[in-house]
Parts: structure tokens; C-alpha cells; sequence
């Protein structure tokens, strides 16, 4: 991947992010932090990797995308708005009276929305369903899921886990956002995940490590995931921070729910929006 193509990737995000907060802010609702997490994730999966077609949301032959975290929708939301799904200005209905983008992904009210997530731990399982008919009906399309790592507590995952492996869905590629926080505290002490690397692989699945808020790394990662057909599933394990980007809401548990104040509004929004001045300087000094 060309260096302006990695910056173009990196803007991108930084606008994913102004939109999360500005979504919040006016809602007065959401989880900021768990969709910081994934910002660079869905930026490179839905601008670099996917094949779809925003004008056509049920193409039959597109790549499908599940959100299992579905909390995390923030990120998703501006994302599909940004990619073509629907218009912009519908971001700033979040959470309001008749809107089509509610507190979770809902598959019946927004366009780009193959699931309807939530309650956590079912992701997987339905991406399974959907990688299983893609096999049987001779289809080329992917199935992506991206689960929180807290997530992998529900036995339904590793149910999941085994179904796939056993029945070598190869076009089934899984992320798991290793933010290393839950809810209220961290992963390790809730219930200890590691060695989470060797688990997925004892389930028969292929696995790569890689640092979730790199673009190169998370572009390269996928492209092998969606070339690499060898009669596995396969994982990435992403290693992110949450509340990436926005310095006094990282790695902060009790920002999982919080929404800023008007200064800390500012704050945040000042943080992006000199690396997005900073992105712009670089590659104008490329061209």
C-alpha cells in the first residue's frame, strides 16, 4: 500500500471520529470508546477491502460485515454514511425519536446493515449461518465479523468457533478488537482471555496478530485473509486501545458510558482535528 493511500486512510478515520463525538455529544448517548477502538478497522475494511455497492445494498454477491459489538455502532454508522450507504446528515439523528440509526445496528431500519447486534455473543454465530450459505449455494462473497474481545466470554462464540473450523468455512474471517477492556474493568480480571492466540488456534482457525490502528497492518492482514483459502476460518486479533485518539478518554474504563461535557468536547475535538490539519500538511507537501 502506497504512503498516500495510508493517509487518505488515516484522514478518513480521524473524520470517522469527529463523527462519534459529534453523534454523542448531540444525542446525549452512546459509547465513544468502544468505537474509537475500531475506527481503523472499518476505515481500511469499508474503504479498501470490501466488495460492495452503496447504491445497492442487497447486491447478492457483496461481501457481507457484522458488527457483533453491536455498542461499538458509532463508528459504524458514520462509516456507512461516509462510504455512500446514506446521506451524512442522517448522523445527526442518532438515537433521536424515528431515526433509523438506534443505540444498536438494526438490519430493517439502516441501509449497510446485515445484522441486528447487541446482545452480545451472537455475531459470530449468525456470520457462521451466512458463511455456511455461502458455501452451499457456490457463492464468492466474504463474511467479516468483528467481535469485542470481553465478547469472547459467551460460550456461544467458541460454539461458533468449532462449527466453522469443523465445516473449513474459509470465506469466514473474524476480528477480534483486543482492547484489553470491558465494560468496567479490564479483560484479565473479569475472566483472563489469554493465551488468547493459541485458543482460536487450537479451534482450528488461522491467526494473525496485528496492531489494530495500523492501516498497513490491517490491510495486509485482510487481503491474506480473503486470498489465503485453505480449509480454515480465519482470525485476526487486533490489538487496539480504547478510546484511541482522544488522549484523557484512552484506556479509561469509565468512559465506556460517559458522554463529555461541552469542554471536554472541545478538548477532544481539538486533539483530532490537529492530526487531521497535520494528515492534509503531509500529503500536500507529497504532492
Amino acid at each position: 500500500m502506497k504512503q498516500e493511500k495510508i493517509s487518505e486512510l488515516q484522514l478518513r478515520a480521524e473524520k470517522i471520529r469527529e463523527w462519534i463525538i459529534r453523534m454523542a455529544v448531540r444525542a446525549e448517548k452512546g459509547h465513544i470508546t468502544p468505537a474509537f477502538s475500531i475506527t481503523d478497522l472499518l476505515v481500511v475494511l469499508y474503504f479498501d477491502i470490501l466488495n460492495i455497492n452503496p447504491s445497492n445494498p442487497k447486491w447478492e454477491e457483496r461481501d457481507r460485515f457484522i458488527l457483533s459489538k453491536g455498542h461499538g455502532c458509532l463508528a459504524f454508522y458514520a462509516v456507512l454514511a461516509e462510504r455512500g450507504f446514506f446521506p451524512t446528515n442522517i448522523l445527526e439523528s442518532f438515537q433521536q425519536f424515528g431515526s433509523p440509526l438506534g443505540g444498536h445496528p438494526d438490519r430493517f431500519k439502516s441501509p449497510g446493515v446485515e445484522a441486528s447486534t447487541g446482545s452480545l455473543g451472537h455475531g459470530l454465530s449468525i456470520g457462521v449461518g451466512i458463511a455456511w450459505a455461502g458455501k452451499f449455494d457456490d457463492k464468492a462473497y466474504h463474511v467479516v465479523v468483528l467481535m469485542g474481545d470481553g465478547e469472547t466470554d459467551e460460550g456461544s462464540i467458541w460454539e461458533a468457533a468449532m462449527f466453522a473450523s469443523h465445516h473449513k468455512l474459509d470465506n469466514l474471517i473474524s476480528i477480534v478488537d483486543r482492547n484489553r477492556l470491558q465494560m468496567t474493568d479490564a479483560t484479565e480480571r473479569v475472566i483472563s482471555l489469554e493465551p488468547l492466540t493459541d485458543k482460536w488456534r487450537s479451534f482450528g482457525w488461522s491467526v494473525q496478530e496485528i496492531d489494530g490502528h495500523d492501516p498497513l497492518q490491517i490491510n495486509d492482514s485482510l487481503s491474506f485473509a480473503f486470498s489465503n483459502h485453505q480449509g480454515k476460518p480465519h482470525l485476526i486479533l487486533a490489538h487496539t486501545v480504547k478510546g484511541k485518539g482522544v488522549s484523557f478518554m484512552e484506556n479509561r474504563p469509565e468512559w465506556h458510558f460517559r458522554i463529555p461535557k461541552a469542554d471536554e468536547t472541545a478538548r477532544a475535538l481539538e486533539e483530532i482535528h490537529k492530526r487531521m490539519e497535520s494528515l492534509r500538511r503531509e500529503r500536500r507537501a507529497a504532492n
